[in-house]
């Protein structure tokens, strides 16, 4: 015991070091919090943005001089499942909520069980009523534009505008009002081919209404759209979804994704166009690394050899796959990935599993038993070092992240916190 008081001692003066020295650095580094797209410092009269053609100074809206603040929806069943993907998307909404450039208002789970559940009081939460019995022809994702068209005509909703996400996304950094002009703002899927589809399609978009091009390449979410015109989508994409689903053709073509085609198609019938607006999320394994992104989806499944070799399609000797856990929580103390996996599912499996609220998981969350192995520290990450001090309940260290300039000192800390679990705290 006492060589553990004195290796406590020696962290605890390192520590004090460390925090004086990074506030003195913090100061005259500051984060920054910009936007994506070019350099605000261009003194160019009119600039675009690379992913949408707008100018800027449209695109942006009225970001500079007040907020429009949306409301993020999330519709969920009261599963095992769902619920702790919910539990961790709120963890971090809350996180980012009230940061510079956000325009996150408030938060809702929609959840169509049709009664309240246990986490009413963690997660505010709107009930609505399930479809009737064997109107989803086992297709459970119907209950969703129900779901939404119950909470739009009930519920007293603030802001002016929605943005819809999912139980499997987990906000990365402060999200802004990327919907302008009337327009939403909306991630494009390459899955979503409207023109591959057109004859198909033309059922319910008929040629009066324009080219088939009006259908955007998107689902529902994410999507950041008006309120006024949500209401007016929801009903239309509620019927459209059941009315596909009864098409056999339909059903046949579009399968697992017949509700997104839905979405897009109730988006154009009503007029609302979308920015088509890549950044907006990554999807692991297959984008690498997060970069200007809001979200990260966590669909797929990570196979990864030792070696951080991707064997997609193969179970790896490391692996993650949210279906892996439709009846229970990840536990805790999952085996962090290999050296050299992406930073994407890195930070993925780092924020699922380590970044939810106290008591989350199904272990007693002892410090030691975190599954980190020695030279593990060596992926660029400060929110993986972040979710590591939140998890052992230690503000002071928790601090150093906001402070850290630099990589190797967020790695040094990192090892001292580890040292400390493992000796003296065994």
């Amino acid at each position: 015991m006492g060589c553990g008081n004195f290796f406590f001692t020696i962290l605890v003066t390192f520590s004090v070091a460390l925090i004086t020295y990074n506030i003195i650095i913090s100061a005259n580094s500051p984060l920054q919090q910009d936007l994506p797209g070019p350099s605000r410092s261009s003194s160019s009269s009119i600039s675009v943005d690379p992913i949408i053609q707008m100018p800027l100074h449209r695109s942006r809206g009225k970001l500079g001089s007040s907020k429009r603040l949306f409301h993020t929806a999330v519709t969920a069943s009261d599963s095992v499942y769902n619920t702790w993907q919910c539990r961790i998307m709120y963890y971090w909404f809350k996180k980012f909520q009230n940061e510079p450039n956000s325009g996150m208002g408030g938060f809702t789970r929609i959840l169509h069980s049709g009664k309240p559940d246990k986490y009413m009081d963690e997660i505010p939460t709107f009930v609505a009523q399930p479809l009737p019995a064997g109107m989803d022809r086992g297709y459970i994702v119907l209950n969703r534009p129900w779901a939404f068209v119950q909470w739009l005509q009930q519920a007293d909703i603030k802001e002016d505008y929605i943005l819809m996400s999912e139980p499997d996304h987990i906000i990365v950094k402060p999200i802004p009002n990327l919907s302008t002009d009337g327009l939403g703002a909306a991630f494009p899927f390459f899955y979503i081919e409207p023109k591959t589809y057109e004859s198909v399609l033309r059922k319910y978009f008929p040629e009066n209404k324009g080219p088939i091009t009006n259908i955007d390449p998107i689902g529902n979410s994410p999507v950041i759209v008006g309120k006024e015109s949500l209401k007016k989508i929801a009903p239309t994409w509620m019927n459209i979804s059941l009315a596909m689903k009864k098409d056999p053709e339909t059903d046949k073509a579009f399968g697992w994704v017949l509700e997104m085609y839905a979405y897009a198609v109730a988006s154009a019938l009503h007029g609302v166009g979308n920015i088509l607006y890549k950044d907006f999320m990554i999807q692991p394994p297959w984008d690498k690394e997060i970069g200007k992104k809001f979200i990260i989806h966590y669909t797929y499944g990570c196979d990864y050899n030792m070696k951080g070799e991707l064997t997609y399609g193969k179970i790896g000797e490391w692996r993650f796959d949210k279906r892996s856990y439709d009846s229970v929580a990840p536990p805790r103390n999952l085996p962090m990935p290999p050296a050299g996996v992406p930073e994407s599912v890195n930070d993925r499996i780092v924020l699922v599993l380590f970044g939810a609220a106290p008591g989350y998981g199904s272990n007693d969350g002892r410090p030691n038993t975190l599954g980190f192995q020695p030279g593990q520290f060596g992926i660029p990450s400060f929110r993986k070092i972040e979710v590591i001090f939140q998890f052992n309940s230690s503000n002071l260290v928790d601090a150093y992240v906001f402070y850290f300039p630099f990589q190797k000192q967020t790695e040094l800390i990192a090892i001292f916190l580890f040292l400390y679990i493992k000796v003296y705290k065994a």
